[in-house]
Order: C-alpha cells, then sequence, then structure tokens
C-alpha cells in the first residue's frame, strides 16, 4: 500500500468524532474534518473490523497464508 496523508491519530480521532455525533452523516462530519465522506466511511469501516475479537489473529493468519509458498494440488 502506498503511505496516506492521513495520520493514525487523524484518523482515530475522525473515527470518534463520527461516532460521537448524534445523527451525524458521513458527509457532515466529513466536511467538518476537511477530508472526502467515503474516506470517513472507510475509517469507520477499518475501526469496526479492527475492534471486532480475534481481528489481529485473523489478520496474522491471512498474512502468513499469503507469504506461504502455494504446493501444487495435482496428483
Amino acid at each position: 500500500m502506498g503511505t496516506s496523508k492521513y495520520s493514525p491519530e487523524l484518523r482515530a480521532d475522525a473515527v470518534a468524532l463520527y461516532r460521537a455525533t448524534p445523527g451525524g452523516s458521513y458527509s457532515s462530519v466529513a466536511k467538518d474534518l476537511g477530508v472526502n465522506h467515503e474516506t470517513l466511511r472507510v475509517w469507520v469501516r477499518d475501526a469496526v473490523q479492527a475492534a471486532r475479537p480475534g481481528a489481529g489473529e485473523a489478520s496474522a493468519m491471512e498474512k502468513e497464508n499469503r507469504e506461504a509458498p502455494h504446493s501444487s494440488m495435482s496428483s
């Protein structure tokens, strides 16, 4: 992945602000922050996924599977 122009702190603060804004839409909160509404939506989605129990374990397993050499299934 490429580098992001937004720091992890800004992302976390944006997600927290969105969650703390009753009735707030992605568009309204994103406009206040000066980011695209779709960018904020992705940050919120990523934060929800990261907060799931076992999310780190799945990521480690996915990374291991990507790095493992592929074997042939032919008999």
